[in-house]
């Protein structure tokens, strides 16, 4: 049996990505310090990377997430009954999701899940997947990103899914913008957002989850470089940077850094640009935050959210939130 249907609509402008790469580049490696955001990492080589880092020992959120969908998902369709549209964010492969729409189909109300990411070819392989495992639900996908147009397809009520701790990579304003910029698409009484957080723990084992023994997280870390290199036309050498992660334990979070191991000049001619790195020098391309349960339901309320639900996983490394609109 086939799927009922599967759309792909774009948001987006057609330079968007390449625009919107240019522009990270040149105000990011201009800056002090010198910063890239993470969204770069993912090409079709980190996509693989980091499906391989969520593999790994040390790397506990992929499996702590799981294991409360999978302990809480049709809880949660319980306590939203109505829902008829299942919206994700950064849907990426929708794997984890699986567990909701499971929980979600059996109870008859959902007609719609609305994958949203800035990768046409994810949401396609993802989407067509699904629409052969969901016969009776419609796959609307949707290629935009946190800072275009949010506004969900389909019909409400909705339920927002922001999973994997993807929350984390902002910062306290991004986070704010992106709170903003949902808010008036949410209907207080009817709408919902789910969101999964890694918790402030041990720095140890903070620490280990993004430098890994194996490497694969430092490779990854690396692989900005090689976008640059493909899209800008940028010479950096991977070879001549060291991954670093460190707990930075005045704003709760781990960084993600490449230090240069020596002095050295990169040119960037797609944007008229020529990079001098110092040795010793690091540029962070990555920040995860660390959330604890009081300051971040405070965080929601401010912008509109109440938590009704907070769950964790049994040892309580990761957490996931029921929230809905005020």
């Amino acid at each position: 049996m086939t799927g009922r249907r599967f759309t792909l609509t774009h948001r987006l402008p057609d330079a968007h990505l390449d625009d919107a790469l240019r522009a990270d580049a040149l105000k990011g490696l201009t800056g002090r310090p010198k910063s890239l955001p993470p969204k770069w990492f993912y090409d079709a080589r980190g996509s693989e990377l980091f499906e391989r880092i969520t593999e790994l020992p040390e790397y506990y959120p992929t499996r702590a997430e799981h294991q409360i969908l999978a302990a809480r998902s049709a809880e949660i369709a319980a306590l939203l009954p109505d829902v008829r549209t299942l919206v994700e964010l950064g849907s990426g492969s929708s794997r984890k999701t699986r567990l909701l729409l499971d929980a979600f189909t059996a109870t008859g109300a959902l007609e719609r899940y609305a994958p949203l990411d800035v990768s046409p070819a994810a949401l396609t392989e993802a989407g067509e997947a699904l629409r052969h495992r969901y016969p009776a639900l419609d796959v609307s996908a949707v290629v935009t990103d946190y800072e275009a147009d949010l506004t969900p397809p389909g019909r409400g009520p909705y339920l927002v899914a922001f999973l994997g701790g993807t929350l984390g990579n902002l910062d306290t304003a991004d986070r704010r913008a992106f709170y903003a910029s949902l808010r008036p698409r949410l209907t207080a009484g009817r709408d919902a957002l789910l969101v999964g957080v890694d918790l402030v723990k041990d720095p140890d084992t903070l620490v280990r989850a993004y430098d890994d023994g194996r490497g694969v997280t430092a490779e990854f870390n690396k692989n900005v470089l090689l976008v640059l290199n493909r899209e800008l036309g940028a010479d950096f050498d991977p070879a001549a940077f060291d991954h670093r992660a460190l707990w930075n334990a005045e704003h709760s979070r781990i960084e993600m850094w490449l230090r240069s191991r020596r002095a050295q000049r990169v040119p960037l001619p797609e944007i008229d640009l020529t990079v001098d790195f110092e040795e010793g020098e690091e540029m962070r391309t990555e920040i995860s935050v660390k959330f604890r349960r009081e300051a971040l339901t405070a965080e929601l309320a401010d912008a509109g959210f109440t938590v009704r639900h907070w769950w964790t996983d049994p040892l309580s490394r990761f957490a996931l939130l029921l929230t809905t609109p005020t």
